[in-house]
């Protein structure tokens, strides 16, 4: 890709830059040694052993083939089919469906929750699927992207609601009037079949694009505001409680820019109708003007969009960048592209290692301390995505050039 000129002082655009070259291939030294095949990613920096979960695996599948396939670079593409493999061979199940963990060396768990098959998790193998298979046809059939689909559709699909059931036990008992249903399975389902239309081009996808859209639209978007709630009752209703009044800036993000690459995917104007909302209550609401964490976002709003948890997670600014990117790329929004880039230096410059090495927080508190230090293997996902966005808006290199490497 072309080289882009940054201006000086923009480190974390630098860093941007040299994510999928630089710092991926650093980090994969350490997160999937060479060893006996096939192999799972490390769920997290400095801790090695202990469960291995199927949403980290496929994350990671994704992330890889996403980069090697735009960057050309074989070995991330090789890498995602080492771990690819680990997950056939050990997370899913004989009808298709994949379990939440096993132990590192494949082993099925005792604990009941580890079998679960969560919608949740089995986006993330669509995702990766078809995004594995783009990248090297040979390591994915296209049957086994059928298979996934079929999962999803016959076990985990409420035929009453045309929602999704949360897990597999659910979708075999019911929902209980203690259970929530939550928007974000139908989030990432739309993410991974806009993915399938994207990489295969058959229209199927954009009908069923359509549908998870109608059920956002129907039981998740509060119309009052437009902000999506993250929960709503077993029955779909909204709830007055914590959880049913729950409105999480970062899934703003990530829904409007979803719902304007469902328009630009599809030709279907309608859904990117709703992102104005969207995006008008979190821009009000959703960011930290002042202090030690200015330009992060709150990790939770309440429906009215007051401030309910202070502290602040990596991946909500991400999602933030990605739409900011997107949308200077699709309409050359300066304003955009300047957002963009602000938020890289604080992605870059506050959670990354300064130094460029593969090293990151998950999460600081109101006083810009870090609270939750761990190096989570599955937010490269959300990382990678805003680079790509990024860089597919010339706001920097996808690769960075070899003298920097």
């Amino acid at each position: 890709m072309t080289a882009v000129a940054m201006p000086d002082g923009l480190q974390g655009c630098r860093m941007a830059g040299a994510f999928a070259s630089a710092l991926i291939p650093a980090w994969l030294d350490l997160a999937l040694p060479a060893g006996t095949d096939p192999a799972p990613v490390i769920e997290e920096l400095a801790r090695e052993g202990g469960p291995v979960t199927t949403l980290t695996q496929a994350r990671t599948v994704f992330m890889l083939a996403h980069l090697g396939r735009l960057t050309g670079d074989a070995r991330l593409v090789a890498a995602a089919g080492r771990i690819c493999d680990f997950l056939r061979a050990h997370l899913r199940d004989a009808d298709g469906g994949c379990r939440y963990s096993v132990a590192a060396d494949g082993t099925p768990l005792e604990d009941p929750g580890a079998a679960l098959r969560r919608s949740y998790d089995q986006t993330f193998v669509l995702l990766a699927l078809v995004t594995l298979r783009d990248a090297d046809p040979q390591a994915v059939a296209a049957a086994e992207i059928d298979g996934c689909w079929d999962f999803i559709d016959t076990v985990l699909t409420d035929r009453v609601s045309d929602a999704l059931w949360e897990d597999d036990r659910m979708a075999a008992r019911g929902a209980g009037p203690d259970d929530l249903r939550a928007q974000n399975p139908h989030m990432h389902l739309l993410e991974a079949v806009l993915q399938c239309l994207e990489l295969t081009g058959d229209r199927i996808w954009a009908d069923r694009a359509d549908w998870l859209v109608a059920v956002a639209e129907r039981y998740f978007i509060d119309p009052s505001t437009g902000a999506v709630r993250e929960f709503t009752g077993p029955d779909f209703r909204p709830l007055d409680t914590a959880a049913g009044l729950r409105r999480e800036p970062g899934h703003q993000y990530e829904w409007a820019w979803l719902l304007e690459r469902h328009a630009l995917l599809t030709g279907r104007a309608g859904a990117a109708g709703l992102v104005p909302a969207m995006h008008g209550f979190v821009t009000a609401h959703g960011w930290q003007g002042r202090g030690p964490m200015e330009g992060a976002l709150f990790d939770a709003v309440d429906a009215q969009g007051r401030v309910t948890e202070e502290t602040h997670l990596l991946w909500p600014l991400t999602e933030a960048g990605k739409f900011y990117a997107a949308r200077a790329r699709e309409t050359g929004d300066a304003a955009a592209a300047e957002r963009a880039r602000q938020i890289a230096e604080v992605i870059f410059g506050r959670y990354f290692d300064g130094d460029g090495r593969p090293a990151w927080v998950n999460q600081f508190d109101a006083g810009g301390n870090v609270s939750w230090p761990a190096g989570l293997s599955r937010l490269l996902y959300h990382v990678a995505l805003f680079v790509t966005e990024g860089a597919s808006a010339g706001l920097w290199p996808l690769a960075a050039p070899a003298s920097r490497s």
